[in-house]
């Protein structure tokens, strides 16, 4: 058998941090009263802060699969090697995904963009996320493949807002039940990832897994942590029996509920089965240097102890190691985010060993994992790196403010920027640039796929002109000024990638990507019809790229790969130009003619424009 390292650990964690005052103002509260229980609930749990991926209007910002995506895209960031084209396989799990079907490693595959590959669905609780771990692990270890991804995302909060029991206590002419008003204030959102690879990584630490063992006791117990029946009416099994959705739901059958009465015995599952795998030789409680613990509350970490010393084996309290209080119970993802933490802190050093716990009290199963610390890291410096990511900023557009309609496309505009900027961060060859993973033949890619674009930027602009009123000359001569300046850009993009290696006639006769046929289509389209004031709209997405990134991008590709600033003199000059060009959009937007609606198109145009950039640059090659 091959030995198994995790070599990287990544997290997502959305939003800020939600202190327990602030708890109602996301998931609302039902009939406007706020809950009774929540003091006593928090008192026992003690967490002080956790995240949601819902907003105050209670607005999904993300989706599971989103999430888990991105705590990939962490760890694949995290990891010494440039991954994405050698993973073989992804486990992912969660408690209840986006969609009843088709399973969760489908979306999260599809959201991550990663290659085709062997995936698997794991569904359940708290012990899903150890079970995608020994997916990949048993993929690996088998030599079935080199690296393994597996991943556990959570989303309860949707499951939670107000809006879900208003019609269901009107109906029941009661609160909601405390079995389900209990996890309102115990479950968090949140991802995590680990790559799983069969050597060490060539540089920090690494945790080698020794074994993962898990266990289900649902032959010796009822349902405890559930959704989808109602145990008080014992007429029907499952949700899919009610005559209807509506009926499911006014009964309380579709919440997420835990067994009160039943829950108490997890701990003694878990500590029963932590003494059995002592029994067999597997675990050395005086060899454990880390106890990584996912008690969903504190209370049960006051109750593990004590079994535990009534056992006659303990392991130090200083030994336990958990960011429950700060991070929040994020259920199957709970252990790669305490996880990460650990591994990429200061913490650890080679030769430790790791004891992971998760019980998990859906029908009752444990997990255990034993890790040991390999490779080497100076203490103080860490294994989180500093990646040069910038938070996003619309460029600066200059706009009357006593003009509601300027000031509310303005808004809007910054908006679309925002949202385009954070995407376009995700997007694999940026993203490759942010982490220090660029290449000359990424730079030699990007300068291929973006030449036609270039050259059509000007003829797009000439169209549009030609297309505008006689009353608006001054607009007319603002576009045609436009394309007169971008007419020549490509030139100094093919000097460019001359100057890298490239040979001139392969880039000259490169063909569209789907995604630049897609934009380019788009834009012509939009300038051949009469008035095309909207495209002021892809200008600010683009002009916007040219005054926001160019530079950023230019510097960083230098910097990275050794260069010159002529051989990056294409960004570098359209950090300049753009600016002025945004002077010229300044001008069309304090224009008179503005109204609400030629806004309402100028801010679809940019959306549309925006989505298709990213296809652009998401395509690279794929002609």
């Amino acid at each position: 058998m091959i030995p198994v390292y995790i070599t990287s650990i990544g997290k997502f964690l959305p939003g800020p941090p939600i202190g327990n005052d602030e708890i109602e103002d996301y998931l609302g509260r039902v009939g406007g009263k706020g809950s009774k229980s929540k003091r006593r609930i928090l008192e026992q749990n003690q967490i002080r802060y956790r995240h949601y991926a819902i907003d105050k209007e209670q607005k999904s910002q993300y989706t599971n699969a989103e999430m888990a995506s991105l705590a990939i895209r962490d760890a694949l960031d995290r990891n010494v090697e440039s991954l994405e084209d050698r993973i073989g396989f992804l486990a992912a799990a969660t408690t209840q995904g986006d969609l009843l079907v088709p399973g969760f490693a489908s979306m999260v595959h599809a959201e991550s963009r990663l290659p085709a590959m062997e995936i698997a669905t794991h569904h359940g609780v708290c012990a899903s996320g150890m079970h995608a771990l020994k997916n990949a692990y048993l993929h690996v270890l088998s030599g079935d493949h080199a690296t393994a991804v597996s991943c556990a995302s959570e989303f309860p909060s949707r499951a939670f807002k107000h809006t879900r029991f208003e019609a269901q206590t009107a109906h029941m002419d009661r609160p909601v039940p405390f079995d389900t008003d209990f996890l309102r204030f115990m479950l968090s959102d949140g991802a995590g990832a680990a790559v799983l690879q069969h050597k060490p990584s060539a540089s920090g630490l690494s945790l080698r897994i020794e074994w993962i063992d898990n266990q289900s006791y649902a032959n010796k117990y009822d349902v405890c942590m559930y959704a989808g029946t109602n145990k008080d009416n014992e007429q029907l099994n499952s949700w899919l029996d009610y005559r209807s959705i509506h009926d499911a739901a006014d009964d309380g059958a579709v919440n997420l509920k835990q067994d009160i009465r039943l829950v108490n015995e997890m701990p003694k599952v878990g500590v029963n089965r932590f003494f059995e795998l002592v029994e067999e030789g597997r675990i050395h409680p005086s060899a454990i240097d880390w106890m990584v613990c996912h008690y969903s509350s504190h209370f049960f970490r006051e109750e593990i102890f004590r079994l535990l010393q009534l056992g006659g084996l303990t392991i130090p309290e200083e030994k336990w190691f958990t960011n429950l209080y700060t991070k929040g119970n994020t259920g199957a993802a709970s252990i790669y985010i305490m996880l990460e933490e650990l591994l990429n802190s200061d913490r650890l050093s080679p030769g430790e060993q790791v004891l992971c716990m998760v019980p998990e009290s859906g029908r009752f199963q444990t997990s255990y994992m034993l890790l040991t610390v390999v490779g080497s890291q100076a203490k103080g410096q860490g294994a989180i790196r500093t990646f040069k990511e910038r938070r996003p900023e619309a460029p600066h557009l200059e706009y009357d403010s006593a003009d509601s309609v300027q000031e509310q496309l303005v808004r809007q505009l910054v908006q679309t920027w925002i949202d385009f900027e954070q995407k376009l961060a995700q997007v694999p060859i940026i993203r490759k640039l942010y982490h220090d993973k660029f290449t000359l033949n990424d730079y030699k890619a990007l300068m291929e796929n973006i030449r036609q674009q270039v050259i059509d930027g000007s003829q797009w602009i000439a169209r549009a002109a030609s297309y505008i009123a006689i009353e608006h000359i001054e607009l007319r001569s603002t576009f045609i000024a436009h394309a007169r300046d971008e007419h020549r850009d490509f030139q100094i993009l093919e000097r460019n990638y001359v100057s890298v290696g490239g040979d001139l006639a392969t880039i000259q006769a490169g063909e569209k990507n789907i995604g630049s046929e897609a934009l380019s289509a788009y834009l012509f389209q939009r300038a051949s019809r009469d008035n095309p004031y909207d495209l002021i709209g892809a200008m600010w997405i683009i002009e916007g790229l040219g005054c926001r990134m160019a530079r950023y991008w230019g510097e960083m590709i230098r910097d990275q790969l050794g260069l010159s600033d002529e051989q990056v003199s294409f960004l570098l000059y359209h950090s300049d130009s753009d600016e002025k060009h945004f002077e010229r959009l300044e001008t069309v937007v304090q224009h008179p003619m503005l109204t609400a609606d030629i806004a309402a198109r100028i801010v679809k145009t940019a959306k549309t424009t925006a989505r298709l950039y990213l296809l652009q640059l998401e395509e690279l090659g794929n002609v």
